[in-house]
């Protein structure tokens, strides 16, 4: 790959090619060309060409990501003929389940948010600090407040990543929770159902 400035350091303008790679590789969103001129002290126009250069290079050697801009800003992606192998390396990771403590804490903070850790313990009856950790990496649930009793504990809430994942508008759109307790002739039928009649069985 031939890069629009060597990268020896020796070289004048390596720093730059350099550094705008650095800052692209490493933020969240699209970076405005001007704010690369300006983080890097250098005019506009220099930055402009060189990032297209820049992409031009990485375009010409083959990569299986691409510098683009978009949005107003320039952005390391992956590249469009490789998307069915990223979209199959993105869906293995969905296939990731979380664990039935994890499930049933997320749902009580649903449900009965905002809430301590010992408000989830009590409900719970084990430790949810682990989980709890889990779920705020996944970035399901976060701070929302602190309790005004003694100690202000720390109350936690979902965030609105979950709400997008169950494609939900708000809290209100929770299913109500009576729907997942049934009742008591379903529980009936359920034990019927599922009891075993040695004689039946024996026939069968």
């Amino acid at each position: 790959m031939t890069l629009p400035v060597s990268t020896n350091p020796n070289q004048p303008g390596a720093d730059t090619v350099r550094a705008i790679e650095a800052i692209v590789m490493v933020a969240m969103e699209p970076v405005p060309s001007d704010q690369l001129a300006q983080l890097l002290e250098q005019p506009l126009a220099v930055i402009e060409s060189l990032c297209g250069e820049l992409a031009a290079a990485y375009a010409e050697a083959g990569h299986g990501f691409e510098l683009v801009k978009v949005a107003g800003g320039w952005r390391y992606q992956s590249h469009a003929d490789l998307s069915p192998y990223v979209e199959r390396f993105l869906l293995d990771g969905q296939r990731a389940r979380m664990s039935g403590a994890a499930l049933e804490t997320l749902a009580i903070i649903a449900y009965k948010q905002p809430l301590s850790r010992a408000q989830i313990a009590s409900i719970r009856g084990v430790d949810p600090d682990g989980v709890i950790r889990t779920l705020h990496a996944r970035g399901y649930v976060q701070e929302v407040g602190r309790d005004s009793g003694p100690g202000q504990a720390i109350l936690y809430g979902t965030t609105p990543a979950f709400l997008e994942k169950l494609g939900l508008a708000s809290l209100t759109d929770l299913p109500p929770i009576a729907e997942f307790v049934p009742g008591a002739d379903v529980v009936e039928a359920l034990e019927h159902g599922l009891r075993i009649d040695p004689q039946a069985d024996a026939h069968g």
